[in-house]
């Protein structure tokens, strides 16, 4: 038992020391870890290369359509123009809220098609321009969308990090993930902003968004309506796939005397089938900055699918570790440590945590640990549909915590968002770790009140 706890710590030590300090892509890093650890702990070598194989391409199979899709809906999304379209109607229709309130919704209705980091560039210049047209300090509003922005990142799918973890915890309904991970993401999305706003009245900010904020002065010339696809056009990628979703669940409860028309149902709302629409909803989208010809389509196709590419490779070889994590003898061993139940939710969280703090990826730390997680989901007492979405969720949080030098996202957000380094450590980082914390608190809540309502 010792020794297999030994390794899955050296695996973790040198997916720090890979990513860190000798700057290796994460695939390969995750490779040599898989080979590492097999080699460690004595699987035979003529068994070895298939189960990486087969880990790599039941991750594949599981979700490799999904983080296709959902890679090219939030293309589609931000070439467009149509995330700027999200941004303004929100920013109309919530004119009565606090600006950095505001703010964080925008982030949290975009970021769960498009990247957090992508999504914080195109939007940071419509931060400036609010920010000077309001008097509002930048730092305040900088804090609110990227907060905004990284929870549903890590925890609402179509995003890579939660459709990893569902495929490695074996999670069969992915729209449980969806609905919770949502609510907490919301959650959490508004506990960024109640900071962001404390940030805004630090600094002498004005207390009002209507007061200060007239939407038709910002930048005309770049988000006029005119230059945009409608809200409508613009939430249909996002809205419609997780509409099928609900109703292809919903219709399984209903009597097969449907016949074809529940087979139609059940087939679209499945969840490849209806990212596949969301995906036909933003091909329709129109920008008059774009140009429409056939070569300009294909190579904005290419362009997505590019990009699809290497998050579809880290994420199937966190799979091909995972494969072998599983074939370690943890839960043999771990059988007899029931106690392993007091820890609950905490464990994963911790080990997300963890990985976060130490490489700075929120997708490496979502994919290593439920890597990890998963030969020992029993020991835990995590075995339910339900349960899993705790876990994910767990993890997810855990892998906001905190975000710093190391991580990517927190040099875009002190460039792109105009706070110096030291700033961005006092307020950004500050702030995910108050959310990462928050989350886990949340998490821990919503698991207890649904085992006491299980119980009743």
């Amino acid at each position: 038992m010792t020794w297999t706890l030994t390794l899955l710590l050296i695996a973790v030590v040198w997916i720090i020391i890979g990513t860190t300090k000798l700057k290796l892509h994460p695939f390969f890093v995750l490779l040599y870890a898989a080979i590492g650890l097999g080699i460690l702990a004595d699987i035979p070598t003529n068994t070895l290369i298939p189960l990486i194989t087969k880990g790599f391409g039941k991750t594949f199979e599981s979700i490799g359509l999904l983080i296709v899709f959902g890679t090219l809906i939030g293309v589609y999304l931000e070439q467009s123009g149509a995330t700027q379209s999200i941004a303004q109607s929100l920013l109309k229709r919530l004119s009565k809220l606090p600006l950095p309130y505001a703010i964080s919704a925008i982030g949290y209705i975009v970021a769960i098609p498009v990247f957090c980091d992508s999504a914080f560039v195109i939007l940071s210049a419509l931060n400036k321009t609010l920010a000077q047209k309001s008097k509002t300090p930048r730092i305040a509003l900088t804090i609110a969308l990227s907060t905004g922005l990284f929870a549903p990142h890590v925890l609402v799918p179509p995003t890579p990090g939660p459709l990893a973890a569902a495929a490695q915890l074996e999670l069969q309904n992915l729209l449980l993930l969806i609905l919770f991970g949502g609510l907490v993401a919301f959650l959490l999305v508004l506990v960024g902003a109640i900071y962001a706003q404390y940030l805004a009245k630090k600094y002498k900010a004005a207390t009002s968004f209507q007061e200060e904020y007239n939407p038709t002065t910002v930048d005309q010339e770049q988000f006029s309506p005119n230059n945009l696809p409608n809200i409508y056009q613009s939430l249909s990628p996002i809205v419609v796939p997780i509409l099928l979703m609900a109703t292809g669940s919903i219709v399984q409860f209903i009597s097969p005397n449907l016949g074809a028309f529940k087979n139609m149902i059940t087939l679209i709302g499945s969840p490849e089938a209806a990212l596949f629409i969301g995906v036909l909803l933003a091909m329709r989208l129109n920008s008059k900055k774009q140009n429409k010809g056939d070569q300009s389509k294909r190579n904005l196709l290419e362009g997505g699918l590019k990009l699809a590419a290497p998050i579809l490779l880290i994420t199937a070889m966190g799979g091909a570790l995972g494969g072998i994590i599983k074939e370690l003898p943890l839960t043999q061993y771990l059988s007899a440590y029931t106690s392993l139940q007091q820890f609950g939710l905490i464990l994963p969280f911790g080990i997300a945590a963890l990985l976060k703090t130490a490489q700075g990826s929120s997708t490496v730390a979502i994919i290593t640990t439920a890597s990890i997680i998963f030969p020992i989901l029993g020991q835990l007492g995590m075995i339910s549909e339900l349960d899993k979405v705790w876990v994910i969720i767990a993890i997810g949080t855990g892998s906001m915590t905190v975000s710093h030098a190391n991580d990517s996202y927190f040099w875009i957000v002190s460039q792109m968002g105009g706070i110096d380094v030291k700033t961005a450590y006092r307020h950004h980082t500050l702030a995910t770790l108050i959310q990462g914390i928050t989350g886990l608190i949340l998490v821990l809540c919503l698991w207890l009140l649904a085992n006491y309502i299980s119980k009743l």
